[in-house]
């Protein structure tokens, strides 16, 4: 079972090399899902004696004020009975330290190159004893809890450390080792407060009670020991720290081991839990249940690692892979991504993707509006009618019909269709840019070419500015053409009309009677009326034909021709891609590194035997 601590140990590294400290994230920490042992105390608790007397050596810095200032996580190896004692740290993985004094110093100036010497960073130091005086454990050394920032610091540094150790002790997988002084009043203990507030229940806590032997005399702490004044499922220890004059001596750990279990066996108050007291016993029984924590947690760690790795695929794959270098490639790889591009456009004008449907509204309800809208009550007014007609004759009278003042009301009529026709081109135009851009942007393989999604969009803009000016001409052209050649039928039949009317003989002058001007201005606003219901159907035609079709059928074309003839110089320029999605796949694939590498450590351990 050892292997299974050395399993999320080396996990553990891995995450810190590939930037996972835990936090938030989309995916999930890896470093917050595996078990870990939090140590939790308020300042001058005992809490890096406690630490110091598990190792066995004098590693940590000491001093006034907040001295911790950085996540230390401790991974302690055990190593063959005889061996040398060594440390070694994760940002300096070649460098040996054998000497514990230098890890202090290693710590301190570790500490200061990302926190300054004030501040703090939540960026955790990893530090590994190899030694055959340890058990095989991990512990994740916190700042100490503090009330006061002392001179020189931000008054937030102590809202910021409670901040960093709840973040700490509030993940489901982590294993609190809170740490309190037995000569203070436990219901005052910083430790034990943030302890219950995370786990009310005390499922995941064990309780270290420090400086038992500082105890006033004739008190003792067998209520905090035995679970009476606060009750941890996971049970006290009861820890003797080195004095501060066995510090100042270097008094040998080992010996100060010893001397904490004899004060345990020959303590009148203590001795029948001497058994289950001592920082010697605290290693081994923290050891002991961090491997069977881990023991359980295994498969769902698994599960996620699967889950994650599926995901961080799916992502990367939908970003891409780096682009090939060689001229060849890139062309092909610009070409695949127009015809993606020019897939989704299609997509969005045949009905697959919303947009289409508003082209449509153009024909059926803006154009049949704007005809509706014209001014044909007010241009063929009575009023109207007589001066146009009169006009048309000039000097002479016409004998039979006023022909020319049929002509130029008519003409005068059809050329109000004009707008129309224009406003729908202009309109059909507007809806095709804005597929253009839609398109570019649900485009998901374009999205990390930003350079390439520009000359995309003005090369497709360009295109539909030519299709729009030659469905204008064509569309303008239906117009001209009704007014170049009027229907003959009609004028046949308007003779005809007037002998039903009653009055074919009539003089000139009667003809310009009102009663026939009216018929006049009607049969001129049939006439229309006849034009009118062509163009609602033909308009729409020659946009379609002009416009939409040519979009979907040739908008790129000219494009292609230009990237054919670019250099490799110019296509790299074109798959120039977005710095933020170069950071994004960047982290991704780092990411999926560390799953992976998590995935085949955990293969490798025989944790189910």
């Amino acid at each position: 079972m050892d292997g299974l601590i050395g399993l999320v140990n080396r996990i553990q590294r891995a995450c810190t090399v590939l930037g996972d400290n835990g936090g938030e994230n989309a995916l999930g920490s890896l470093w917050d899902a595996l078990p870990s042992v939090v140590v939790v105390g308020g300042q001058s608790s005992g809490k890096s004696s406690v630490l110091e007397s598990v190792v066995g050596k004098d590693f940590l810095p000491r001093g006034s004020g907040i001295v911790t200032r950085r996540p230390l996580v401790l991974q302690l190896q055990k190593t063959d009975e005889g061996s040398k004692e060594w440390a070694e740290f994760l940002h300096a993985p070649r460098k040996r330290f054998e000497d514990f004094a230098l890890v202090r110093k290693e710590i301190s100036d570790e500490t200061d190159r990302i926190g300054g010497r004030k501040g703090i960073s939540n960026i955790p130091i990893h530090l590994t004893v190899y030694s055959p005086n340890v058990v095989n454990l991990t512990l994740v050394d916190l700042p100490g809890l503090t009330k006061v920032a002392v001179e020189g610091q931000q008054e937030s540094i102590v809202q910021d450390i409670e901040n960093m150790v709840r973040s700490y002790v509030e993940k489901p997988n982590s294993i609190i080792l809170a740490v309190s002084p037995a000569n203070q009043d436990i219901a005052t203990s910083d430790a034990i407060k943030v302890a219950r507030e995370v786990d009310p229940n005390g499922e995941r806590t064990f309780g270290v009670a420090t400086k038992l032997d500082l105890m006033d005399k004739g008190t003792n702490a067998l209520d905090v020991l035995e679970g009476r004044t606060y009750r941890l499922q996971l049970g006290w220890v009861g820890v003797v720290n080195r004095s501060q004059q066995d510090i100042n001596k270097n008094t040998d750990m080992l010996a100060a081991r010893r001397r904490e279990r004899e004060y345990f066996q020959n303590s009148s108050e203590y001795s029948h839990l001497a058994s289950r007291m001592g920082s010697e016993y605290l290693g081994k029984l923290l050891s002991k249940h961090l491997e069977q924590v881990i023991k359980a947690r295994i498969p769902s760690i698994l599960a996620m690692i699967n889950k994650n790795i599926d995901d961080l695929e799916n992502e990367l794959n939908l970003l891409g892979r780096p682009i090939a270098l060689d001229s060849g490639a890139q062309l092909y790889t610009v070409l695949e991504l127009c015809r993606a591009f020019d897939h989704v456009f299609k997509e969005h004008l045949d009905g697959g993707r919303p947009g289409g449907e508003r082209i449509y509204g153009v024909f059926d309800n803006q154009l049949p509006a704007a005809l509706k809208r014209l001014p044909f009550d007010k241009h063929l007014s009575m009023q109207n009618v007589r001066k146009v007609v009169s006009e048309a004759d000039g000097y002479q009278p016409h004998l039979i019909a006023p022909e020319q003042g049929y002509r130029r009301l008519i003409e005068s009529s059809l050329a109000y269709f004009k707008g129309p026709a224009e406003a729908v081109v202009d309109a059909v135009h507007f809806i095709l840019r804005d597929l253009v851009r839609k398109a570019i942007s649900e485009t998901q393989e374009l999205k990390r070419f930003p350079t390439l999604q520009g000359e995309l969009a003005a090369a497709a803009i360009e295109a539909l500015e030519k299709f729009r000016d030659e469905s204008k001409k064509t569309s303008l052209r239906l117009v001209e053409m009704e007014s170049s050649y009027l229907t003959v039928d009609f004028f046949r039949k308007l003779p005809q009309e007037m002998e039903k009317g009653g009055n074919p003989g009539s003089s000139s002058h009667d003809r310009y009677t009102d009663g026939h001007l009216r018929r006049i201005g009607s049969n001129v606003a049939s006439y229309v009326g006849m034009v009118c219901d062509l163009l609602r159907n033909s308009i729409p035609k020659a946009v379609v034909h002009c416009q939409v079709r040519e979009a979907k059928r040739a908008l790129l074309d000219h494009f292609y021709v230009l990237v054919g003839a670019k250099e490799q110089k110019q296509l790299s320029q074109m798959l120039d891609e977005d710095p933020a999605l170069m950071e994004r796949r960047n982290q991704l694939a780092k990411r999926l590194e560390l799953y992976k590498t998590a995935r085949n450590e955990i293969d490798a351990v025989a944790w189910a035997k």
